[in-house]
């Protein structure tokens, strides 16, 4: 009796119920008659192309700060490194790398100005957050007009100037992770270098929490007084964490935009943090504790569920609800974070 309280202790009856569903996703599909291999295959894609972005919750919620609601901003820096690795005419795996590094460069000080103003509001991260992302959206849907890109690839047919809305990969770095190892076994596919490279992510992050640094991250998000007794610089850490999901917000719609084939501009970016702070949540995680088990299981819930519900769906029902159904889960567990939160702090 105590090992099964225990056990319903560990799991979150909104993360049961969408496993359920899930489950019962996977029995219409083999009643309708839908090819399961070809999904399966296309939801291993789609977890390892959004992967990165849920890891980047990992550091500022183990910090103290909660979920990165700013996360635009780590991808705003993703999509300079990307373009101006498209501007060079760089292919590959050299544009690949090339564009992952200019990202990190962008991602430090676009971090950094962030820490700093999130310091200042101590208690209302998540909120300026999610304001921060949508501002730096407004303001670079702006500057996509005026930056000198000059690529025909790139910019506006008529005129020459500014960037289009949406920028083809197939003759850059698309796809380069996802055919590398590339496994097909009739319809199904596995893309080996997409998921080892998500794997290589979650290893060095994992590795990250184990050096002092890490460990001074943690200390301060569990208890800051102690941590304070215990010498810890709590604004060092904090800072810390924040410049390293802004890192991960970068490096991960990198990866994002080469597994779909295109650069995604203007006013994309402004909501692609709800659906990565849905995905941890439903791993299991909390708006103070996060792990990488908590990354991979709520990616793929999150993202097989949406793999599945398309074909299966529009079997037994009329119309696309794709769409709504993501817009449920990803806003009803941020409500649900939210509420369980303010029940444990009372």
């Amino acid at each position: 009796m105590n090992d099964r309280d225990t056990f319903l202790k560990k799991i979150d009856v909104p993360t049961l119920i969408i496993v359920l569903f899930l489950i019962g996703l996977f029995v219409l599909a083999f009643i309708t008659g839908v090819a399961v291999p070809p999904l399966i295959g296309d939801s291993l894609r789609r977890i390892g192309m959004n992967g990165v972005l849920v890891l980047a919750m990992v550091p500022t919620i183990r910090s103290g700060i909660g979920p990165n609601f700013g996360l635009p901003i780590g991808i705003i820096g993703g999509l300079l490194g990307a373009l101006i690795s498209m501007q060079l005419g760089l292919f590959g795996f050299l544009g690949f790398w090339v564009a992952i590094l200019l990202a990190v460069v962008f991602c430090l000080p676009l971090g950094l100005g962030y820490s700093w103003i999130l310091e200042k509001v101590r208690g209302q991260e998540m909120m300026v957050g999610t304001y921060l992302g949508y501002s730096i959206v407004a303001f670079m849907s702006i500057m996509w007009l005026i930056l000198p890109f000059s690529s025909p690839d790139m910019v506006w047919a008529i005129g020459g100037k500014g960037l289009r809305y949406t920028l083809t990969l197939n003759e850059y770095f698309g796809s380069v992770l996802n055919d590398f190892m590339k496994i097909k076994i009739g319809s199904f596919e596995v893309p080996t270098g997409l998921l080892l490279f998500f794997a290589g992510t979650c290893l060095l992050v994992y590795l990250f929490f184990k050096t002092r640094i890490g460990l001074a991250i943690d200390l301060t998000g569990q208890n800051e007084r102690y941590a304070v007794s215990s010498g810890v610089d709590i604004k060092k850490a904090r800072r810390i964490s924040v410049i390293f999901s802004t890192v991960l917000g970068g490096i991960g719609i990198i990866i994002y935009a080469q597994s779909y084939g295109f650069l995604q501009l203007y006013r994309a970016p402004l909501y692609m943090a709800f659906p990565a702070v849905a995905c941890i949540l439903i791993g299991g995680a909390s708006l103070t504790r996060a792990t990488i088990t908590n990354v991979i299981v709520g990616t793929t819930i999150f993202q097989t569920l949406l793999t599945i519900a398309l074909p299966v769906l529009s079997q037994v029902a009329r119309g696309d609800i794709t769409e709504v159904l993501r817009m449920i889960i990803s806003n009803g567990m941020i409500l649900y974070a939210l509420s369980r939160a303010s029940k444990e702090a009372s």
